[in-house]
This record gives structure tokens, C-alpha cells and sequence, in this order.
């Protein structure tokens, strides 16, 4: 790795599988290879990705929410001595509901370089499934288990203009979904995505209403939720909707981009656009 101006060397954030190993870029393989130690969540399970992927064994340093404080002070003053740190996540791009934020912020204030290696991100991947607009949104991570705390951002959720994205347990899953359909209204179009990339892969798509009943046991696997934004005030009625796929139409799109581009105007669910434009006669060659 090359010495950055100034002196000091790199922290690199290395987004690292969410479950397929092909998801794997050489620049991630080469970064892991390079750097003098990576700092992680679970050095167990970094060192069986390494494994896997076939890349030399390099220090770890355990940085977890429990050690990200005091451990992290320690790697800075090794990046500042001119070593090369890799921070990681158990899975995904790190720093995004799990541990990193805080390193990350002291290494830049610490004046370090700090480089991303992009890759797998189970937000990003649920929400350009599901079929909702992708516009605009806004990451929740988490929810709070209990209290006011999650009762206030439930609340939010329900009545956000943008889509929200959730992780939740899966042990949680169903009665999360009972509360979001009390609070959005269970017409609200919504997506249930587990174990993106893996072998098991399932999207479930529908009202919060009609996913409740698919999840009539808790699966298992890893969740997200992505959750449709909330409805105008002048919510459109299916005959507007029609008329401005007609309008589409006249202009010359084709059904598939006459359904985004209506879909994104009504900020309203695209399934519901696509049944509509279903309907209408289009020129075969679209």
C-alpha cells in the first residue's frame, strides 16, 4: 500500500459477504491480503472468511460495541505510525448498524485517510428488490425493543414520505409486522427480504396485511424490511393512475418505464401501478 500524503497510512472499510462468497471483489481480496491487521467484529468468523476466500492470515483486532473505545485508541496510534487497518463487519459494509462509526470518525479526526472498499449491503440489496420507490429513503437499522423509543419510530415510519428500511430478528419479525400494520395502515405496500444472496434467498411482497399472514411463524435467517412510503394526502385513485399511464402512453414510454415513471410521481407502490398498466393496451413491441 502506498504512504498517502502526509505521512500516514490508510483505514480502509471493507464490505465483506452477506452470504455469497462470489460477492467477493479482487480489490476487497487485495485490500485483505495488504493491510497489517484488520479489525473486526468476531475474529473467528474473519478468520474463516479469509479462509474461504483463500487470502493470508493477517493480526486481527477484536473491535466489537464493547471494545471499539478502548481498541480503537490502540489503532489509531498504529495508523499513525504508518500501519495500514482494515475494518470489517461480521457481514456487509461495516459501520451501518454495527460496530465502526466511532473508529472511523476518530480516524479522520486524527487527520488518517479513510478509504471505502464498496461491496454486499443486505439495505441496499432489500430495497432495489422490493419494488418500491427507491427515490428517496431512509435506513432505521433496528428498531428500539421496547418502550416510547420504538413506539416514536414506528410512528415515524408510518408516516415518512420516503420508504424506510428495517433489520429485525427474525425471532421478531412477525410481531413487528402487527405493529407496523397498526401503525401504517395494513394496505400499506411492504417487503420482507431473508437471506439475500444465500441459498435459501425469499423476497415476500405485498400489503402489510397480506405478508402478515405469509409469516404465520417466525422464520429463520437474516431480515429486512423495507417498508412503503406513506400515502399523499390526495392519495390517486386508480383512475388517475390510469389517466397518467395513458398520458405515458401518448408520449411514446414503454409500459415498464410509463410504471416507474408514474410509480415515482404518486410516490405510490409500483405493483399496484404495474397491475393498472396491465390493463391497458400497449404496443406489442413494448
Amino acid at each position: 500500500m502506498g504512504r498517502p500524503e502526509g505521512g500516514f497510512m490508510t483505514l480502509f472499510v471493507v464490505a465483506t459477504p452477506i452470504g455469497n462468497l462470489e460477492d467477493v471483489s479482487a480489490r476487497t481480496r487485495r485490500t485483505l491480503a495488504d493491510v497489517a491487521v484488520i479489525a473486526c467484529e468476531d475474529t473467528r468468523r474473519t478468520g474463516k472468511l479469509l479462509e474461504l476466500l483463500g487470502v493470508p492470515r493477517s493480526e486481527f483486532v477484536r473491535v466489537d460495541a464493547h471494545t471499539e473505545a478502548t481498541r480503537g485508541a490502540r489503532l489509531i496510534e498504529r495508523l499513525l505510525a504508518g500501519e495500514d487497518v482494515a475494518l470489517v463487519s461480521d457481514a456487509g459494509t461495516p459501520a451501518v448498524s454495527d460496530p465502526g462509526e466511532a473508529l472511523v470518525g476518530a480516524a479522520i479526526e486524527a487527520g488518517i485517510e479513510v478509504i471505502a472498499i464498496p461491496g454486499p449491503s443486505a439495505s441496499l440489496a432489500a430495497l432495489v428488490v422490493s419494488g418500491l420507490p427507491t427515490d428517496r429513503f431512509v435506513f432505521e437499522g433496528f428498531l428500539p425493543r421496547k418502550g416510547r423509543a420504538r413506539a416514536d419510530r414506528i410512528g415515524g415510519v408510518a408516516s415518512s414520505s420516503c420508504t424506510s428500511i428495517l433489520f429485525e430478528s427474525p425471532k421478531r419479525l412477525r410481531a413487528t409486522l402487527v405493529e407496523l400494520g397498526n401503525a401504517c395502515d395494513a394496505e400499506r405496500p411492504i417487503a420482507v427480504c431473508r437471506e439475500l444472496t444465500k441459498l435459501h434467498e425469499q423476497v415476500v411482497r405485498g400489503t402489510i396485511a397480506q405478508v402478515i399472514e405469509m409469516f404465520d411463524t417466525d422464520p429463520r435467517g437474516e431480515v429486512v424490511i423495507v417498508v412503503g412510503p406513506a400515502p399523499p394526502e390526495d392519495a390517486k385513485g386508480d383512475s388517475e393512475i390510469v389517466t397518467a399511464l395513458e398520458q405515458r402512453r401518448a408520449l411514446g414510454l414503454d409500459r415498464r418505464s410509463a410504471v416507474v415513471v408514474v410509480t415515482s410521481d404518486f410516490r405510490i407502490g409500483r405493483r399496484r401501478v404495474y397491475d393498472l398498466a396491465l390493463e391497458l393496451d400497449w404496443d406489442p413491441t413494448h
